[in-house]
């Protein structure tokens, strides 16, 4: 196949025209029109200016060593959903603007494979089309791949890596990588399912820009929607959230494992380092969960399923932002190294819902059983009025390397249920301005 040169937009719209299937861009192109590939279409090379939308993708094309400007808030790359997608190919691909495969209408099957993709900048603040379960919203991400087609028949396939989406200068304004099928209003997939070998990533940096004290409005740097069904999430960068209700990583779908090998970090009221919804079989966060903001927890599990899961470290620094908090059954929980927070009393969203928490350490809930809770080292808090140990739920074996300490004022080191405290026999704890251990009714 010879490949065509080209190096004026008149140039590459006559190439398109004429059905060219290898097109070689050289240089920049400005003033571009919106452009579609025609199926088996191979675009390569150069710089594209547009001023509105971008690039549209038909079937079996593919994007190479390419870059590709438009506004913000435009779809830089998408895709027709006239007829099955074929094989979807971006190699090397940088934008402006957000990169969206729908699948939807004619779409019945198809295959995304990206190697190398960085989005500089996108705002995807005014998308109309958000999935909803939990009582919450979701904003679309720089990168989406989404099947929302109503029949559980159409599957597709993707694999992604290397994909970075924002900076600190630079943050993407919604979620990062966005990455699932059709949900009802429970959370739960209806429809078309996204199965995923691998999802890598690079750094994200987020800002949804959502209002602080917003009920029912989220983002996520790395959100797995229910309807994907994903074999390995790996986080090879760092994720860094910055506005309220940004969560850093969040699952509301299937994985078998997902692991982050860079810090997880948010810096916004109501972010999360880690929260499942969804099922996940293992989690492995090899670097630490830190949280700045008012009601921002490290680690959540409130419903689906979770198998095992390890933590390097967890710390937070606000009022209400919960180490970790339990509340369905895990069998293995370890954390290498401290589990602290730093506040006392604070609002922070639940489930669509602003709810006051206290700043707890490690929280098991009632309805959350942990077969081994292992910590490395520390539990610690240092704001007034909390607790640093909370088992109201049950534990099967306790296992802490330091010690149990509430630093505060009128903060306590462990409050459990009677038939929980023989668990802390022989564990060093102390809270010099509270209470030690306290006892408390079974159904607290």
């Amino acid at each position: 196949m010879t490949e065509s040169t080209v190096s004026t937009p008149a140039e590459l719209l006559g190439a398109l025209e004429a059905r060219r299937r290898d097109i070689r861009v050289v240089g920049v192109l400005q003033g571009m029109p919106s452009i579609t590939l025609p199926p088996g279409t191979r675009l390569a090379g150069g710089r594209l200016i547009f001023g509105a939308r971008g690039v549209v993708l038909s079937a079996d094309n593919r994007l190479e060593d390419v870059e590709i400007d438009c506004p913000p808030h435009e779809v830089a790359v998408g895709n027709s959903t006239d007829d099955d997608l074929g094989i979807l190919t971006m190699n090397h691909v940088r934008t402006k603007g957000q990169i969206l495969i729908v699948v939807d209408g004619s779409v019945r099957r198809g295959a995304v494979v990206i190697d190398g993709l960085e989005v500089t900048e996108a705002d995807l603040r005014g998308r109309e089309l958000r999935p909803h379960g939990y009582g919450v919203d979701v904003l679309q991400g720089a990168l989406t791949v989404w099947n929302r087609h109503h029949d559980p028949d159409v599957v597709i396939e993707v694999e992604v890596r290397g994909v970075s989406a924002g900076s600190a200068e630079s943050p993407i304004r919604g979620s990062g990588i966005f990455v699932g099928g059709r949900c009802d209003e429970t959370g739960r997939p209806t429809g078309g399912t996204v199965v995923a070998a691998v999802l890598e990533t690079a750094t994200v940096v987020i800002d949804g820009g959502i209002p602080t004290g917003t009920p029912d409005l989220i983002s996520g740097g790395v959100f797995v929607q229910a309807g994907a069904d994903v074999e390995s999430v790996v986080n090879n960068g760092p994720t860094t959230t910055l506005g309220a209700n940004d969560m850093a990583l969040d699952n509301w779908g299937r994985v078998k494992r997902w692991a982050a090998n860079a810090p997880v970090t948010t810096k916004g009221p109501s972010g999360i380092g880690f929260v499942n919804f969804g099922d996940l079989d293992e989690l492995d966060i090899q670097s630490p969960i830190e949280t700045f903001g008012v009601g921002a927890r490290g680690f959540n599990l409130y419903d689906g399923t979770l198998r095992k899961a390890a933590f390097d470290s967890i710390a937070t620094h606000g009022d209400g932002a919960v180490g970790i908090q339990v509340a369905k059954p895990l069998p293995d929980l370890t954390v290498r190294h401290d589990v602290t927070t730093a506040g006392g009393k604070g609002t922070s969203l639940v489930r669509g819902e602003q709810v006051q928490l206290q700043a707890v350490a490690v929280s098991v809930k009632a309805g959350g059983h942990l077969g081994v809770l292992k910590i490395g080292a520390d539990i610690r808090t240092t704001g007034d009025k909390v607790v640093s140990l909370e088992v109201l739920g049950t534990v099967d074996h306790l296992d802490i390397g330091g010690r149990v300490l509430a630093e505060g004022e009128a903060s306590d080191a462990a409050h459990t249920t009677q038939n929980a405290a023989p668990l802390l026999d022989g564990v060093e704890m102390a809270a010099p301005r509270g209470r030690t251990l306290v006892r408390v009714d079974q159904g607290a």
